[in-house]
């Protein structure tokens, strides 16, 4: 037959063009589908969502001088809906998030051995509290992140503010946070593919700090550098984290090659032992 079941795939992970291709679109599809599956569940608890993620308006509102207005409005027909669908796919992308990073990361595994698949593995299964602790940082800082902005506007005048533009703003900050705390996990997979060594990394690493810095600047544009700190740090510990797991699949990496060339070593008779 012309067809190979998925058992019967190289143990080392060796697939040829066509078949990874057919192995992406699989995946892709199944991330899709839990993607849609996790809209409905946002879909449901649309109205709950909105006002949790306006709060931040309201309570700014409730501070302004009487006769301003800080608000969020619809001002076109069809943002409601719009904004429905927004909410809706971004709640399923946080609840499908297991389904799509461990797709993601399935991709790469059969390229690796037995054992860094369980040292890289162990390491992945962070990756869903580590988007999700991403998130819930970034919803944390998002009142003042709002607060700050809106404040260079008058008390005598008023913020009314596009539904469509502010939930836009609320979402990518939120996911933008969510998807830095997932670098360590790609670091470590590039790393396992053999892309990124580990030395790299460790001789790059004042560039890492300050570009985790850089980030936590430009996606909390508050005064207190205090916030920014509070975001840089965990991010900067876990590029560390990662620096040190990349460091142990080099060392493994070195002895099982290591062992490999020295049991090919010939003899005198010409053989290997």
């Amino acid at each position: 037959m012309r067809l190979r079941l998925r058992r019967d795939r190289d143990p080392e992970g060796r697939m040829t063009l066509g078949e990874h291709l057919r192995e992406l679109r699989r995946r892709t599809v199944v991330s899709v589908l839990a993607i849609l599956a996790g809209s409905i569940v946002g879909g449901k608890y649309y109205a709950t969502l909105y006002d949790t993620l306006t709060l931040p308006i309201r309570e700014l509102a409730a501070r302004k001088a009487a006769g301003a207005v800080t608000t969020v409005n619809f001002p076109q027909i069809t943002d409601a809906f719009s904004i429905f669908i927004a909410v809706s796919l971004f709640v399923g992308l946080i609840v499908s998030s297991p389904i799509w990073l461990w797709q993601i990361w399935a991709f790469i595994l059969p390229g690796l051995t037995r054992k860094e698949k369980r040292l890289s593995v162990a390491f992945v299964a962070a990756a869903v509290p580590l988007f999700l602790a991403g998130c819930y940082m970034s919803y944390l800082v998002l009142p003042r992140a709002v607060e700050t902005l809106l404040s260079f506007a008058p008390d005598s005048g008023s913020n009314i503010l596009g539904s469509a533009d502010y939930l836009s703003f609320v979402l990518k900050f939120i996911l933008a946070f969510g998807l830095a705390f997932l670098l360590p996990v790609f670091l470590v997979g590039l790393n396992a593919m053999g892309a990124l060594p580990s030395r790299i990394m460790i001789k790059g690493w004042r560039v890492a700090v300050f570009l985790c810095f850089l980030f936590t600047a430009i996606m909390t544009p508050t005064p207190d550098p205090w916030m920014m700190i509070l975001m840089a740090l965990p991010m900067v510990a876990l590029y560390f984290v990662a620096v040190g797991i990349s460091w142990l699949v080099d060392r493994r990496r070195a002895k099982r090659d290591a062992s490999v060339d020295w049991l090919n070593v010939p003899d005198d008779q010409g053989s290997t032992l």
